[in-house]
């Protein structure tokens, strides 16, 4: 029942409209447009304001033809840069661009599948639950639009958000993640004549850094430094560092340790460190915010379950998945409501080197298509 050319297009469509994170305005117009037409209660929350942007998170709700439970099925709307002026490129059956931006099917081609699907449910007049279809803002600068929906807009309590690259999987377990900000003061002096009488604010973060282990800590675990700022120019003792960094972890007890060693070892350095009489000990500040909690669904619950169920009806099998990045689904999950990731084919996404087939964005859809069949008939799963 796919329409392969018509999901074709429609991905082709969408992804030649900019709609870089803060600026999903555009996207959001042409889908209101599209799924008013379509008979689906179409509305915008508020949180164009709090996240910064020109645009809000769009909920579009189909009633359903039977009495079932509700079930929701999301994407984003944002892509990251390079990603204005998108050319697409089709040949061997493979989306591309030309090579000079992304291609955008992180995550438009979420948007055009779910749109394929209840295009295809409402041409053929088939029985289907009622659907609330979620599309957010901002989700690739960190998950603000999800941060920042307006939860008394859903009802569903369960449902798939498409943004991943497998499509023989469900993430079922994600990690939660700390943003770590530390602000290191010295005390400027001039390099050459009175170095003495200046702390080093490079060389406090040095000794900081050099006691740490980052990247890998265990199969759950992970940490890192990504940015540092600071000094300015070469016969001055550097007075300010900032260093920004993350960690993320399975386990909400690792995540803290974690973190709190990350911060400790800054603590620790400037304790250490030895001024004399006319100087002064430098200063530490850290702030750790919580950039996203973390996921972990359950092998029986209904999600999992009812995925496999359709996959199984489709002569395929569905894996459970442990990554180690963040999604939509981290957020909802934190709100009772809990979101199976599937995969649409994407590849390479945040790179020129982008693609999808067009295959693989079929098959996604005969699988959503499956599970809302499913669900719609009150078959076991």
């Amino acid at each position: 029942m796919i329409d392969s050319a018509r999901l074709g297009q429609r991905f082709e469509e969408l992804v030649k409209i900019d709609s870089l994170s803060g600026c999903e305005r555009n996207v959001a117009l042409e889908l209101e447009k599209i799924l008013t037409e379509m008979g689906a209660a179409v509305c915008f929350d508020s949180a164009a304001d709090k996240v910064g942007g020109n645009c809000s998170n769009l909920v579009a709700k189909f009633k359903g033809t039977v009495d079932a439970e509700p079930i929701f099925l999301s994407g984003h709307m944002d892509t990251v840069g390079p990603g204005e002026g998108i050319k697409v490129r089709f040949a061997d059956g493979i989306y591309k661009s030309d090579g000079t931006t992304v291609l955008g099917a992180d995550d438009k081609s979420a948007i055009a599948i779910i749109l394929e699907v209840m295009q295809v449910i409402l041409d053929n007049h088939l029985e289907y639950p009622p659907v609330e279809l979620i599309f957010t803002v901002c989700e690739e600068i960190g998950l603000l639009g999800a941060k920042h929906l307006d939860y008394s807009l859903i009802e569903s309590k369960f449902g798939y958000i498409l943004d991943s690259t497998d499509t023989r999987g469900i993430v079922t377990k994600a990690p939660a993640a700390n943003k770590i900000t530390i602000k290191i003061y010295g005390k400027a002096a001039h390099a050459g004549a009175a170095p003495e009488k200046g702390v080093n604010a490079i060389l406090v973060t040095s000794k900081a850094i050099s006691g740490l282990t980052l990247g890998r800590i265990d199969h759950e675990t992970t940490c890192n430094l990504g940015t540092i700022k600071g000094g300015v120019a070469t016969n001055i003792v550097p007075e300010f560092v900032e260093i920004q960094g993350e960690a993320r972890s399975h386990d909400p007890e690792k995540l803290e340790a974690v973190t709190q060693g990350i911060v400790n070892a800054f603590y620790t350095a400037a304790e250490e460190f030895s001024p004399d009489s006319r100087t002064q000990s430098p200063r530490i500040e850290a702030v750790i915010e919580t950039d996203f909690p973390h996921t972990h669904i359950c092998e029986d619950h209904k999600v999992i379950k009812l995925a496999r169920k359709a996959a199984a009806n489709l002569g395929t099998s569905m894996e459970s998945r442990t990554i180690g990045g963040g999604a939509d689904a981290n957020i909802f999950f934190s709100k009772g409501i809990v979101a199976g990731v599937l995969g649409t084919g994407m590849t390479d996404v945040h790179t020129l080197n982008e693609s999808i087939a067009l295959a693989d964005m079929e098959n996604c859809a005969r699988l959503i298509l499956e599970i809302l069949k499913v669900h719609a008939s009150g078959e076991t799963y």
